[in-house]
């Protein structure tokens, strides 16, 4: 039976992000079926943030065990 995870961070910290996914890809008994994801347009700040925010990133790995 197929399964999904989503992961979601910000995109200043896609690093930070792929250490997770990778992280979980390797402590679980499961076979990738399809990584797909999406980043949300960049909206305009709040004042001190500088010109634009960080956009949200969503990944969703279907997986099987």
């Amino acid at each position: 039976m197929q399964q999904i995870k989503i992961f979601k961070s910000i995109e200043s910290e896609l690093g930070s992000l792929e250490d997770e996914i990778n992280e979980w890809i390797s402590e679980q008994s499961v076979t990738i079926v399809q990584i797909f994801g999406n980043i949300a347009p960049q909206s305009p700040s709040t004042p001190g943030m500088g010109s634009f925010s960080s956009s949200d990133v969503l990944v969703v790995i279907v997986y099987e065990r």
